[in-house]
């Protein structure tokens, strides 16, 4: 009989970053310049980038170098600048499994299967869109129903057109992004329907990509029926009241050959589950401190997988963080003593970092959050015991916009050990 045994490669790294998009390759830059040796990249596609290799338009980078660049010519600067450091990348391997001691068991069709020793990890696995599985949508199966990103890559990566009349279900920002990327490679889109009173998708999206193609934009409208055996044929489309049920006698019938969905996304956590990762209610990522550090010691989070960001240039910020806490955690430094909670209030639907560490503060630590309801001319409070902290005027706040403001260590000092609780009134 012939040997069944597996052989297995050891590799050994001071900090293994899984995700070579935004986030991942910023946290890797970030930890080679912190001092760490030996840094590897792990990505699961077969080239570096991330989504945004399929994110062909502008907008990227206004924030980070001051430009608004496409998604290929921002990660461009972040691969080049990988290649010029002495980071190891692996490509086209999949993670199968991370354990609580920072073990990674790595499949790759060219290295065969690899067992990662690293002193300190970064999770970076972005974000998966939903599915329609997973918003129940009743009817028949054909072909012709995609999630926003595979369309957005079928037209931008593989240059297929994936039908010719499209009806558009969710108002996320890709959702939005290929309404108007459809009607510019010739296919029409008859127009989005939102479930909710209010767009998922940042304002300028809803001007840029529907208002300047006069694409319509239905809101408390869904889908109630698709039609269609082996191709998509149509789908009814209903009004909803306020409890977002469908009102029957508000139905009608659109003809169309693709259904596109826009209908949220999903921090990429089934690693971090199965290693024990503490996963926050609402967000679906890692609960984080301020160091961008999980629950389990060594593992740190960064970009999408920790929350849905709506720019790139706070997912590289973030990166940094990690990158750099991840470098220090290998040298056998890490953050102890104290915490601080931080907790939303007032419509907050969440704030990160979850938790401070004050005695480690050397410089200001920037919170993101997100609001419930819309909002104009409001504050941002961050109080503690009753104490006003600080707060920060915001013309505007919207569920689908992060809001960040930033708290110096004397700021953070004032909470005396107990809660900040953030609220937007």
């Amino acid at each position: 009989e012939g040997d069944d045994t597996v052989s297995i490669k050891n590799v050994s790294a001071d900090v293994a970053v899984i995700g070579g998009g935004p986030a991942g390759l910023a946290a890797a830059l970030a930890a080679k310049d912190a001092g760490a040796d030996q840094v590897l990249v792990i990505e699961r596609d077969f080239e570096l980038g991330g989504i945004l290799q399929q994110c062909v338009h502008d907008g990227f980078g206004i924030l980070k170098f001051k430009e608004r660049l496409p998604g290929p010519a921002y990660m461009e600067r972040y691969i080049n600048a990988v290649s010029q450091r002495d980071i190891k990348v692996l490509v086209d391997s999949m993670v199968l499994e991370l354990t609580s001691d920072r073990t990674l068991y790595v499949a790759s069709p060219t290295e065969g299967l690899i067992e990662v020793h690293a002193k300190a990890v970064v999770l970076a696995m972005g974000c998966r869109e939903r599915t329609r599985c997973q918003i129940w949508l009743p009817g028949t199966r054909p072909a012709g129903i995609y999630t926003a990103g595979i369309v957005q890559r079928y037209i931008n990566m593989e240059g297929i057109l994936p039908g010719r009349k499209a009806v558009i279900l969710g108002s996320g920002d890709v959702g939005l992004i290929m309404a108007r990327r459809l009607t510019l490679v010739g296919a029409e889109v008859e127009g989005v329907y939102e479930v909710m009173p209010q767009p998922g998708g940042l304002t300028r999206n809803i001007v840029q990509c529907l208002e300047d193609y006069n694409i319509p934009l239905h809101l408390s409208h869904t889908i109630t029926n698709i039609h269609g055996e082996k191709r998509l044929t149509g789908v009814t489309v209903a009004k909803v009241d306020a409890n977002r049920r469908p009102l029957p006698e508000t139905e009608r019938f659109i003809s169309c050959d693709t259904l596109v969905l826009s209908v949220g996304l999903i921090p990429e956590n089934e690693l971090s589950h199965d290693a024990g990762v503490e996963l926050h209610p609402v967000t679906g990522g890692p609960a984080v401190d301020e160091s961008m550090a999980t629950s389990l010691p060594g593992v740190f989070a960064a970009g999408n997988v920790v929350a849905v960001f709506d720019l790139v240039d706070y997912v590289s910020d973030i990166g940094e963080t990690a990158g750099r806490a991840a470098a220090r955690f290998a040298f056998g430094k890490r953050n102890d003593g104290p915490v601080i909670q931080v907790k939303p209030g007032a419509n907050v639907n969440f704030v990160l970092p979850q938790a401070v560490h004050p005695l480690y503060l050397t410089k200001p630590v920037t919170f993101y959050l997100r609001v419930k309801e819309s909002k104009e001319s409001v504050k941002v409070f961050i109080k503690s015991g009753g104490t006003l902290i600080k707060q920060v005027p915001q013309v505007v706040v919207r569920p689908p916009e992060m809001v960040s403001f930033a708290l110096t260590p004397a700021e953070i000092a004032k909470a005396k050990n107990c809660d900040l609780v953030v609220s937007v009134e």
